[in-house]
């Protein structure tokens, strides 16, 4: 038998469409060449019957903001930070990460704001240092109405990492923040207690930027993705011309949208669904807005993303088959790996399988609760 740089032996192995409860699995030089059921070859590492599951791979954190800037006015060495925040998530069994960074500026409303050119260019210098555990690419978060969003997301778009642009709208009253009261409160606990004279100057202004800029920004930012050939995603569609417009832009990926209907109508029209695994682990949105186990019942949730929480992302894939009947263990593995890699044309990673890359996580699950005991990506070991 020819020789083996990875064998992982006596796990339930989950593959794209099922799982093999006593399995084996081989890679040769960072790729799978085989899999097993049963007995597997000598000098096997023994999983002692742990998951084996593909690695996560993740399209929408901007988590690496909270190792950037851990306080108010705080901002941490951006390396260092990226390193830090590299590490939390390949413990969490993610081995593909697309960085969300915000693109725009706005005076006195978050700390990171305006920072994404110097987040990329940590990432990259902590990526040729070696310093990384996981691959990392850029997913460009573009508040559509700010004035300056355009004329940054042209500086980053043409980063070879860059793998998804985002277009949003969080102007009070409308899609995520139909309810302008739950943006008062975000804003009220996100900057430890703004007072509503400020909050009203803050909104009126995104109000008039949205009326200035955002059908002019938009048009440009599409026209940008298009040109560089980035896939494009909507943001928290909640009527059905928010869906006509996703439809028209061409996107590939809808992230959190907002209603049922709404979903119902993007998934049919073959865009991917994306919704947050804290929703589904929680139990419901934060914001107010639909559950992501109501969309999953609902046969449109295609992709979970754990957005502020890396952890969630694997707690909501395994516990996803017990809150929705339809839904078996490899189709809720398919959402946190093959799809979201599928999405952004990742076809190389995603799904244990011939030819596919070694990126794999040993989990163990007690009380509920996984463990992610090792993480390989292209068959090195790496947590």
């Amino acid at each position: 038998m020819a020789h083996r740089d990875l064998l992982l032996a006596n796990a339930r192995v989950v593959l794209a469409e099922r799982v093999i409860d006593a399995g084996w699995v081989a890679a040769v030089n960072g790729a799978v060449v085989e899999i097993g059921e049963g007995r597997a070859p000598d000098h096997a590492e023994d999983l002692a019957g742990d998951l084996l599951l593909p690695g996560l791979v993740e399209l929408h954190t901007d988590h690496l903001e909270a190792h950037y800037v851990p306080r108010p006015k705080v901002h941490w060495d951006p390396v260092a930070a990226v390193v830090s925040y590299d590490g939390q998530l390949a413990t969490c069994g993610i081995t593909t990460a697309l960085d969300s960074l915000r693109v725009w500026r706005e005076e006195g409303a978050e700390d990171v704001d305006g920072q994404a050119e110097i987040l990329a260019d940590a990432i990259a210098i902590a990526r040729d240092a070696d310093l990384l555990r996981l691959e990392h690419f850029l997913h460009l978060r573009c508040e559509v109405p700010m004035p300056s969003v355009v004329e940054e997301a042209t500086a980053l778009v043409a980063r070879a990492d860059v793998r998804l642009v985002s277009l949003m709208d969080h102007t009070p009253g409308q899609r995520q923040f139909r309810d302008e009261g739950k943006l008062r409160d975000y804003y009220r606990g996100k900057n430890g207690g703004m007072t509503d004279a400020e909050l009203d100057v803050l909104f009126a202004k995104r109000i008039a930027y949205q009326a200035a800029h955002a059908e002019g920004n938009h048009r440009d930012l599409v026209g940008l993705a298009h040109a560089r050939n980035v896939p494009l995603a909507s943001h928290d569609d909640t009527t059905a011309d928010h869906v006509a417009e996703a439809i028209r832009d061409g996107v590939a990926l809808a992230e959190f949208p907002t209603t049922v209907e709404a979903a119902q109508a993007l998934h049919a029209a073959g865009i991917r669904v994306l919704m947050g695994a804290p929703n589904l682990v929680r139990g419901g949105s934060h914001a107010g807005n639909i559950a992501t186990q109501a969309l999953a019942r609902a046969g449109a949730l295609d992709v979970l993303s754990s957005d502020y929480v890396p952890a969630s992302l694997l707690m909501a894939a395994l516990r996803l088959p017990q809150v929705v009947a339809d839904i078996e263990l490899a189709a809720a593995i398919r959402m946190v790996s093959k799809t979201p890699a599928e999405a952004v044309g990742l076809r190389d990673r995603g799904e244990i399988a011939v030819g596919k890359r070694a990126d794999l996580i040993r989990v163990r699950v007690v009380h509920d609760v996984p463990a992610v005991r090792s993480v390989w990506r292209g068959g090195r070991r790496v947590a």
